[in-house]
């Protein structure tokens, strides 16, 4: 399994096609991924596991969202602020 998250990581190019968020719009599709990667090594940290997993929503969401959402998102997080549930 290991290997097959190593080869879609190299592979990998862009944001692909997710079901979940089939509009234009991929605001909410940049918020999921963003969440999912802060809880997926939040949640490997405290196993004491790899977090290599969480890369894909790392790529995903750097692709998708804007520069300044993140530097907020960010902020936010270190602030405690953050409205998001990580």
């Amino acid at each position: 399994m290991a290997e097959d998250i190593k080869t879609k990581l190299e592979n990998y190019r862009t944001a692909p096609f997710d079901a979940r968020f089939p509009n234009q719009n991929q605001t909410r599709n940049c918020w999921s991924n963003y969440v999912d990667y802060h809880r997926c090594q939040k949640a490997l940290t405290a196993k004491g596991r790899d977090t290599e997993p969480c890369e894909w929503y790392r790529r995903v969401y750097k692709s998708l969202c804007p520069v300044s959402w993140i530097e907020k998102w960010d902020d936010q997080r270190e602030e405690g602020s953050f409205p998001g549930k990580i």
